[in-house]
């Protein structure tokens, strides 16, 4: 065997990244990364890059050869650090001008943007609003850089008490690290839930509008990285969001530091009692809408996002308009599905089944309209192993008897006839949570439903954490085009998020997400995600009821198997 020479030798000077396109790039040892990448375009705004298989910020030095991936607005991560950042700089600005005021920053808005709420004073005027936006472009105009510092834990809860955010030296209280990431700007600090751009001067794409009693921060969305998106009003879910406050405010836990104390101090069966109480009080009042129109409102849709609770809602629902002497029919629209060779192609020439036009229209429509005249109907049937189209039940409906139909496309008008959209009563469903960590830093309404699935899925698909986490990215991107544009439409909404749910998810959802392996591209969103869940105290899932939305995930709902008699 021949042997290689090999001699130790000083370290070189310069020091080599490779990207993913096979390129090399060279640089002074101990650069940031953001300078050896500020060498190439980038398709929008960068923000981060992955060295070596972990997400890093743009002042992470390279000391050794690595592998870099950069990470730019256009992706998941990018957006959350763009969306973080400029959530600090309205922070930091928001303080500037109304030191004795407190910000809230709420729930999200589908076209890109945060509604923020103020107390301790009137809500902004337009006039105090176009002051703060420009206090935030001067900012930005001034590129101050956001300095990051770890600190001792309790150096860190002794700031946030000297400062009055009670809520911050609460959540503190509970973590089990013993030092807290802070960044500055200025003379003030706060800390994120994840990593930040350097300086100001990266955040120029933003607006803020008036909204309701608030405000709303624009940012822009990663489909269209360098521009914001029409607003448009939403009414309903923001009146969803309000309510929800409104519940946590009556329970006493209006943040997760709040929800720890509960925990801890005992409260588990009454958090879990209350809550479910809410969804039941809510429910009821849906069921009585529904029965008030009972001669107009045959045709029933649910329809809400991925793991929303679409499925036990439905058969709690169904459950409520027996009680009332009503007894609904579920139509499942998956039946409806065109066969697989006649299914659309999405923009890479993939089989599109979340399409609307997936979907066999014209038999749907026909079907419904004899339906609702009294007619007996064959409906389909969806083979999902051969993919074909096949003859299904015969049913009939009795005299008042509505449908259930529960699917993405509920609330686009396209699924019904025109001669029967005044028959239809529309139903949106999202677990649209109102508990943040704290007043700045929220609690993702995705991230909730992300977690929901990993566990479900584990336990009835055999799925890891990582095959889940990689069909995500698809099922945000139908949700956008399908659902989302459409909540609207709905007669009402029901929000299916629970305030101690992710304390009863956590125990599942931590081991499932320690099995994905470094290197792979789901790890970054898997360690995110465990870094996030540390937040919260765990709940013994022995108190959440077997009728419960959360039981859909964790297992053991009574409605599981749930079906009501067929008619004929």
């Amino acid at each position: 065997m021949v042997m290689k020479e090999i001699n130790l030798v000083p370290p070189r000077d310069k020091v080599e990244i490779h990207l993913p396109d096979g390129r090399v790039l060279s640089g002074p040892r101990g650069a940031r990364v953001g300078e050896f990448l500020s060498a190439m375009e980038h398709d929008s705004q960068l923000v981060a890059a992955i060295v070596n298989g972990d997400l890093r910020e743009l002042t992470y030095p390279i000391e050794l050869e690595s592998r870099v991936e950069p990470v730019t607005l256009s992706s998941p991560d990018g957006g959350r650090i763009y969306r973080r950042s400029l959530t600090f700089l309205l922070e930091m600005a928001f303080t500037d001008l109304f030191p004795d005021a407190t910000l809230y920053v709420d729930h999200s808005v589908a076209s890109g943007g945060y509604y923020c709420q103020v107390t301790g004073r009137s809500p902004l005027s337009d006039s105090e609003i176009e002051s703060l936006k420009s206090h935030m472009q001067k900012l930005v105009e001034d590129d101050l850089p956001f300095e990051r510092k770890e600190v001792p834990l309790q150096e860190a809860i002794e700031y946030f008490r000297s400062r009055g955010y009670e809520d911050k030296v609460l959540l503190l209280k509970y973590r089990r690290k013993n030092y807290l990431t802070l960044y500055r700007l200025g003379e003030r600090m706060d800390y994120l839930h994840g990593y930040m751009v350097p300086s100001t001067g990266y955040l120029h794409v933003f607006d803020l509008v008036y909204t309701k009693s608030g405000f709303t921060l624009r940012y822009p969305r990663r489909h269209t990285p360098n521009q914001l998106l029409p607003m448009p009003e939403y009414p309903k879910l923001l009146g969803t969001f309000l309510q929800y406050g409104d519940w946590l405010a009556k329970l006493g836990i209006e943040n997760v530091g709040a929800l720890n104390e509960a925990i801890d101090a005992g409260r588990a069966a009454e958090i879990v009692l209350v809550s479910e109480a809410f969804h039941e009080q809510r429910l009821s009042q849906v069921t009585r809408q529904i029965a008030d129109q009972i001669e107009h409102a045959r045709l029933i849709m649910v329809a809400g996002p991925s793991s929303a609770g679409k499925t036990t809602f439905s058969r709690r629902l169904t459950v409520q308009l027996l009680a009332l002497g009503i007894s609904p029919f579920p139509l499942e629209l998956d039946n409806y599905f065109l066969d697989r060779d006649k299914t659309p192609l999405d923009e890479h020439g993939q089989p599109d089944f979340e399409s609307i036009e997936a979907l066999s229209l014209l038999s749907l429509a026909e079907h419904l309209e004899r339906l609702i005249r009294g007619e007996e109907v064959q409906l389909l049937r969806y083979n999902f192993r051969t993919g074909l189209s096949e003859a299904g039940d015969v049913i009939q409906l009795k005299d008042g008897q509505p449908l259930i139909i529960e699917g993405i496309h509920g609330l686009d008008p396209r699924l019904i006839p025109a001669n029967l959209q005044n028959e239809v009563f529309r139903i949106y469903i999202s677990a649209l949570t109102q508990l943040n960590l704290d007043r700045h830093n929220r609690v993702s309404t995705t991230d909730t439903r992300l977690i929901r699935r990993i566990v479900r899925d584990a336990r009835e698909r055999g799925y890891s954490a990582a095959q889940t986490i990689s069909r995500w990215e698809s099922v945000r991107r139908g949700e956008k085009r399908h659902i989302f544009p459409f909540q609207e439409n709905a007669d009402v909404m029901f929000n299916s998020a629970l305030v101690y749910e992710l304390a009863a998810l956590k125990p599942q959802a931590e081991p499932l997400l320690r099995q994905v392996q470094h290197g792979t591209p789901e790890y970054i969103e898997a360690r995110r995600l465990l870094a996030f869940l540390e937040w919260f105290l765990p709940l013994d899932i022995s108190f959440v009821p077997e009728t419960s939305i959360l039981r859909e995930f964790l297992g053991g709902s009574i409605l599981k198997d749930f079906r009501i008699w067929k008619n004929k």
